[in-house]
């Protein structure tokens, strides 16, 4: 953000235009700008202290510290293994998890490894930020740069590398580091120029606990994590925050440019390509996947300069997807809709799509999705007093049920169950507020027994049979039974949750009733 500012800021706009926003001059202008959307929402980019106001909001936490958000749900950062400090992030109740899976890589690079484990056992699983070039192997691209910037030098040409300040540039320096004696190019210099290069390469280097295993031991060695600090030390590797100033006195051809930005419309690029573009001896080299490069080409040509594409784009493929989600085995996936289907334009690719049961939910940009799973359990604490009064009855082997009187009280969506109030003597004792005060405490009331168990209807009509109660007919209905006793005009209705006795003006029946129904249940 910070090099973005500075690059904007060194070439102000007179004036800015709005008119070509309008659909009717849009349509007219050239692609891509005849086909971007929601023009109108686009702003001027912000400033510095806009950043700084930002980045303030921003609370830093490590990898697996857990963060409480409101009681309701807990946070937790899990390494990615894409870059410094790129998290794939837990979401979690007590009962529910969600894992939240964008930007990460399962190759070894230079950031700590990505983490697996945690995210098993989720309910659903959002998949987003998979590589963008799915045919192309990391592996071999750096293969290819090093081949054709090797190449370029050996013909007596410079290479141009645009690239962002921090990223995919630490391995690349570092495969350069390995590569350069070997290929004969150790006087050839490199220049790493942009306003941030500095401290780029320096923050890199004590940021320990963000790095893979083998850089972490170094730091305790104590060495610098990355080779480019030794390339540094050996002026084979050096920064610069402009073109301006010292680089001027120190540039030295042929040599290898690093700089920004990749789109090739601002920054310190653009100077190189109008130095560099008219000689075929020199070479682009483009490593970001963010942008095509036919498009970031287009206003230079023609062009003399070699150009090759090289796109380095470490983050999960579809078949790393296909195997990581073997291995976590969340219950649902939710993804993108690109990722559900071929690209457009490797159609017979159903190779480059997520393949999993069941299948994913898809999304489109913007759109509000009901996620697969509803909250149906809280965890309540009990205090220990009120644990104590509490008196468990057996009601089958190994389950054991009480029941409990409390209050419950519930603060930033965590709920405790705490003793009932004690209740306090009225000051004048009459009759008319002892029953008032009875019923207003709950704990001065005698409770009945609670109920449970099922009353299986044939040995009840048995039972009734015995007592003396004949012609007894039962009707099967879609929530249990009833049994009508006809002689005395009497229904029972047995239903899951509850038993209704219904005969008109006899209490004494209708409590003789009661009583065997009660004798097929457990009390307590």
């Amino acid at each position: 953000m910070e090099e973005l500012v500075n690059f904007i800021e060194r070439v102000p706009k007179a004036q800015s235009a709005t008119m070509w926003k309008h659909k009717d001059n849009q349509r007219q202008l050239p692609a891509p700008l005849k086909d971007a959307v929601e023009v109108f929402t686009w702003r001027k980019c912000y400033t510095m202290q806009e950043v700084n106001a930002a980045l303030s909001k921003i609370q830093l936490v490590g990898y697996s510290q857990k963060i409480e958000l409101f009681g309701a749900v807990q946070v937790t950062p899990l390494s990615s293994g894409y870059a410094l400090g790129s998290s794939n992030w837990i979401i979690q109740s007590h009962y529910e998890k969600v894992s939240y899976v964008s930007g990460s890589s399962l190759l070894t690079t230079h950031p700590q490894p990505m983490d697996q484990t945690s995210l098993k056992n989720s309910d659903v699983l959002i998949l987003t930020g998979l590589t963008q070039i799915p045919t192309a192997n990391p592996d071999g691209m750096v293969g290819e740069f090093c081949s054709n910037l090797a190449m370029t030098i050996r013909n007596g040409g410079n290479v141009l590398v645009p690239c962002y300040p921090s990223g995919v540039i630490y391995d690349l320096l570092e495969c350069l580091y390995q590569y350069i004696d070997s290929a004969g190019l150790s006087s050839v210099p490199f220049y790493f120029i942009s306003p941030v290069a500095n401290s780029s390469l320096e923050f890199s280097q004590i940021f320990a606990e963000w790095l893979c295993h083998n850089k972490q031991t170094k730091v305790y060695l104590p060495e610098p994590p990355f080779p480019h600090a030794e390339l540094i030390q050996t002026s084979k590797l050096k920064h610069y925050p402009s073109i301006h100033g010292d680089f001027s006195n120190d540039f030295k051809q042929p040599c290898v440019v690093f700089t920004g930005h990749p789109t090739l419309r601002f920054g310190d690029v653009v100077h190189f390509m109008e130095l560099w573009g008219k000689s075929s001896l020199n070479t682009i080299i483009f490593t970001e996947p963010d942008f095509s490069y036919l498009d970031a080409l287009a206003p230079y040509q023609p062009l003399a300069m070699k150009c090759v594409y090289c796109p380095i784009d470490t983050r999960l493929n579809f078949i790393q997807v296909t195997k990581l989600l073997k291995e976590v085995q969340p219950l649902h996936v939710v993804c993108p809709e690109q990722y559900t289907q071929p690209p457009a334009s490797q159609s017979h690719r159903a190779d480059l799509m997520i393949d999993c049961l069941p299948p994913p939910m898809s999304y489109r940009r913007a759109e509000v999705l009901t996620l697969p799973f509803k909250r149906r359990y809280e965890k309540i604490e009990i205090m220990p007093e009120l644990a104590e009064s509490l008196v468990p009855t057996e009601i089958k082997p190994g389950v054991s049920l009480a029941t409990v009187s409390a209050v419950l009280y519930t603060k930033d969506n965590k709920h405790v169950l705490q003793p009932p109030p004690k209740p306090t003597a009225p000051a004048q004792s009459s009759k008319k507020r002892k029953r008032a005060a009875e019923e207003s405490n709950p704990e001065t009331q005698l409770f009945k027994p609670l109920l449970s168990g099922s009353i299986p209807v044939e040995q009840f009509t048995q039972t009734l049979e015995k007592h003396g109660f004949s012609d007894v007919k039962i009707e099967d209905t879609s929530k249990g039974h009833i049994v009508h006793l006809q002689e005395a005009d009497t229904l029972i209705q047995f239903e899951e949750d509850s038993t209704h006795i219904i005969c008109e003006h006899d209490e004494r029946l209708r409590a003789r009733l009661r009583d065997l129904v009660l004798k097929f249940l457990q009390k307590f």
